[in-house]
């Protein structure tokens, strides 16, 4: 049976839960686009019995640690069971100047202690997990499209500053695809790391407006958790997924991506807690 429990029904998973749902899967899920109660043991206990799939998308609490495997570790743990699914970040990677990462490159040094930390430990439970590390996620209501239209839009004059982003339907396949692909770790990000600034200059165009001007860091008078997306510079391979789960994004720029999005007035998934896997901007 096509079954999946879903932790934490936040943007991505339910762009996944919509696509299951429309192939006949049934999907439930916890937080408040879910149908169940995070804290009722009993509730999920069951609902994880009959799974066949499980995937988490619950980031680590601020103070350290995974709330789903402190919760739920002991029921997920074991050689035999459901197929388990982890929505991480490219984060863990930290600040490598602008060069290349894969899966095979040293996690830990950046500002994202927690999310290493909870990476691992899902990967710890073995053969039948899959850690999916996103970059920063952009679909419908939620790209640079929708900051510029809001005036909330930042073009950050810090030259060679390099990021990579996805859409979340092509996460939303990639996660599929893994599931008659092996266990292991996997980037989905797509085909052209740039700056955020193109970005930006990009969907102003679509939109027909001029970009916002550049600004120092300090004039952007940025958040705290902004600033720190600065502080960090790579670019994210994806040719593991392609090769591993035959996977290929349908939007492999974010040219492709906006104008997508610019041409379509579809509703945009409702955002709901817990947060997106990657806080990264995109």
């Amino acid at each position: 049976m096509a079954n999946l429990l879903i932790f934490g029904m936040g943007y991505t998973a339910q762009a996944l839960a919509a696509r299951l749902r429309g192939q006949g899967w049934t999907v439930r899920g916890t937080g408040r686009a879910g149908d169940l109660d995070f804290a009722d043991r009993g509730a999920v206990a069951g609902a994880l019995a009959g799974a066949s799939h499980v995937l988490s998308s619950v980031p680590p609490a601020r103070e350290g640690g995974d709330p789903v495997l402190d919760a739920y570790g002991d029921l997920l743990r074991g050689g035999a069971g459901p197929w388990i699914g982890y929505l991480s970040s490219t984060g863990v990677y930290g600040d490598v100047g602008g060069a290349w990462v894969d899966e095979s490159a040293p996690v830990g040094g950046g500002r994202r202690t927690a999310r290493v930390e909870a990476d691992l430990a899902w990967q710890a439970l073995g053969e039948r997990v899959r850690v999916f590390r996103l970059p920063g996620i952009y679909g419908p209501g939620r790209s640079a499209l929708d900051r510029v239209r809001e005036g909330a839009a930042h073009r950050i004059a810090i030259p060679g500053q390099v990021f990579s982003r996805v859409h979340v339907e092509d996460i939303v396949s990639g996660v599929m695809a893994a599931m008659g692909a092996p266990g292991g770790v996997y980037n989905l990000a797509d085909d052209l790391p740039c700056s955020q600034n193109a970005v930006i200059e990009e969907a102003a165009r679509l939109l027909g407006v001029p970009p916002p001007p550049m600004q120092t860091l300090e004039e952007a008078r940025l958040s705290p958790m902004a600033r720190a997306f600065y502080a960090e510079n790579r670019r994210v391979a994806n040719g593991k997924a392609k090769r591993l789960l035959g996977w290929r994004p349908d939007w492999p720029t974010y040219r492709e991506g906006l104008r997508a999005l610019s041409a379509t007035t579809s509703p945009s998934i409702a955002s709901a807690e817990p947060a997106a896997a990657s806080s990264d901007q995109a």
